[in-house]
């Protein structure tokens, strides 16, 4: 008997001692764990960029661009305070232009000490395309902040790939996140229109005229913006992968019936037909049509149908002093996953 309240005792000892402890681990979580660092929602892909999908024009909800004109438009893009509490305090967070994209172009495509043309596959700066504030105040209280980017994509030639690289510049009064890229942001940035985007072109076929039983086909072609009624496509199987895409684009101009804007004619054209020798040979046309999907039934499908395909076109670049003809002809579709239960139409899109 002795022996039993002797353990009950010790027991109860133990409990009492162990209480504070406990007091004192669950107060430890009342106190930051980590650090307030300040950083970008930008995550990178495997090409080392964060691909982002701003909308050639920016319009208001009556359809309105609501900076006056085509080809403005702006991006928000998120800024952090880390850690495990709250904001605490008014931070001043100031922005810049980061210095990286060279090193990223040098890891990503090699040096132009080894190859001259390699420069045609870099990344390509448009800061000159875009404009944001140079600081931007997060509030006590909140913990995400969106740094507004504007853009004029009057003039931009989509046969490069634009990248804005942005850095969270350091100051006494915060610190950028340390982890690698967290303060900066390398944005590979598609202006898109209703019509631009990946088509699947598994029925497009690209036949060489020295082989004209063998045709070839592809898994998709991206369609880029021109304007807000203009996209172009690489000619037959070219993408940006190549250094001579240039010589290359394929202007499809949409344009609508006057009764059902859903369907319409496409004019197809190239603006170095002297030397791809380009030939338009059919009409092509497109219709738009939506789809609600059976089993999400907020989700939208949006198809474009390209039909009526057919040109002809020389690559007088592959091979140096030979000429390849090919005719490419058939269909594209693009097809647009919307949620409908987001009202704002660029992040409804599901890319």
């Amino acid at each position: 008997m002795r022996y039993i309240m002797k353990t009950y005792k010790s027991f109860g000892l133990l409990l009492l001692l162990a209480i504070p402890c406990f007091v004192a681990c669950n107060d430890e979580w009342k106190e930051e764990q980590y650090q307030h660092y300040i950083s970008f929602k930008a995550p990178l892909n495997d090409n080392g960029v964060t691909s982002v999908y701003v909308p050639f024009t920016r319009h208001d909800d009556n359809g309105k661009p609501i900076y006056g004109g085509t080809g403005l438009s702006h991006y928000d893009l998120p800024v952090i305070v880390s850690g495990t509490t709250t904001n605490d305090r008014d931070i001043v967070v100031k922005f810049g232009h980061s210095d990286t994209l060279q090193q990223l172009n040098f890891e990503r495509f090699g040096s132009p000490a080894y190859r001259a043309d390699i420069v045609d596959l870099y990344y390509k700066d448009m800061s000159s395309y875009a404009s944001y504030p140079s600081t931007l105040t997060i509030p006590k209280g909140k913990d995400v902040e969106l740094l507004r980017v504007k853009f004029d994509f009057n003039g931009i030639d989509m046969k490069d790939k634009w990248v804005l690289p942005i850095e969270i510049l350091r100051d006494d009064s915060y610190q950028p996140h340390p982890r690698k890229n967290y303060a900066k942001a390398m944005l590979r940035v598609y202006p898109y229109n209703d019509y631009s985007g990946n088509y699947s072109a598994t029925t497009l076929t690209i036949t060489n005229a020295d082989d004209p039983t063998n045709a070839t086909g592809m898994e998709t072609a991206r369609g880029y913006v021109v304007d807000e009624n203009a996209i172009f496509f690489f000619a037959g199987n070219i993408d940006e992968t190549r250094v001579d895409r240039q010589n290359y684009k394929v202007f499809f101009k949409f344009i609508p019936d006057a009764a059902n804007p859903n369907i319409g004619t496409i004019e197809l054209s190239s603006d170095n037909a002297e030397k791809n020798k380009f030939l338009n040979v059919g009409q092509a046309s497109y219709r738009i049509y939506e789809q609600m999907d059976e089993v999400q039934p907020w989700l939208m499908h949006r198809y474009v149908i390209i039909s009526g395909i057919e040109y002809n076109y020389t690559d007088y670049t592959s091979v140096e002093g030979y000429e390849m003809n090919y005719t490419v002809k058939g269909i594209l579709t693009l097809e647009r996953q919307l949620n409908t239960q987001i009202p704002n139409e660029d992040q409804a899109i599901q890319w």
